[in-house]
């Protein structure tokens, strides 16, 4: 039964898709690595908890297919913001929040990290 359970997570795992713009904060990734942990030996590893284990996957399933969002359609695609899917997206993207801390640091802390910040090869001169 293991093995039906691997095989299952593995299809997920191949149907989930990867974001590119949210590097080392996206879920598609975060779901293949918490896969490949829980069935360190395959097919062959046994599962503590069978019935967790299928709610789990059950509960996977649901948030791709977009059970909740077909369910309980929402009358506009926007959010109280006013922004639409995309610009959410854009927004939360890494290279986009990244900036946007940039963004927040005072003048004092830009300065300091600037000119005396040293790098490891300046001190070895």
């Amino acid at each position: 039964m293991a093995a039906t359970r691997y095989r299952r997570f593995l299809k997920l795992c191949e149907e989930w898709p990867v974001e590119e713009t949210k590097r080392q904060r996206d879920l598609g990734v975060f779901l293949r690595q918490r896969v490949a942990q829980a069935f360190r030996e395959g097919e062959n590893t046994q599962i503590a908890d069978p019935e967790t284990c299928d709610r789990m996957y059950e509960s996977l399933v649901r948030i791709h297919t977009n059970y909740y969002k077909n369910k309980y359609p929402r009358l506009k695609d926007t959010s109280f913001t006013g922004l639409t899917v995309e610009d959410c997206k854009m927004i939360l993207a890494t290279d986009v929040l990244k900036q946007m801390e940039d963004m927040k640091k005072g003048t004092w802390k830009k300065l300091r990290e600037k000119f005396y910040a040293k790098k490891p090869e300046e001190d070895s001169k």
